[in-house]
């Protein structure tokens, strides 16, 4: 059983920085791509970053490239959201997922629908 467990989450203001972590177990040996994923209320779940296994190919959505860098240690089953230069539409509870497609080998995926595995997610809140 795959469990992925998010923390770092909290109140910062605007401009500020903060940085997530996801601390994944019950899958050893795998080489699961992994992804970030924020829900605003009243908003549907979307994209913000994935990952690679080896964490040579990364990819984000628009409106925090340039911003948000995500990295992973294997060693220590964790990857890492580091959101800089933060914005209050920044503001939602952020999701840790892992993909273990082996299309995700190829390009990694942005759907929901495409991640095996979720952790309980973690409250971000950036004021103005």
């Amino acid at each position: 059983q795959v469990q992925l467990v998010e923390s770092g989450g909290g109140l910062v203001q605007a401009g500020g920085s903060l940085r997530l972590s996801c601390e994944a177990s019950g899958r050893t040996g795998s080489r699961d791509a992994m992804g970030w994923f924020r829900q605003a209320p009243g908003k549907e779940r979307e994209f913000v970053a994935a990952i690679s296994w080896s964490g040579g190919n990364t990819r984000y959505s628009d409106p925090v490239k340039g911003r948000f860098t995500i990295s992973r240690d294997n060693a220590k089953n964790t990857v890492y959201l580091q959101m800089n230069t933060l914005k209050p539409e920044d503001t939602a509870v952020y999701y840790c997922a892992a993909d273990s497609s082996i299309q995700s080998r190829l390009r990694l995926r942005v759907q929901t629908a495409q991640y095996d595995y979720w952790g309980q997610g973690t409250q971000v809140t950036v004021s103005s």
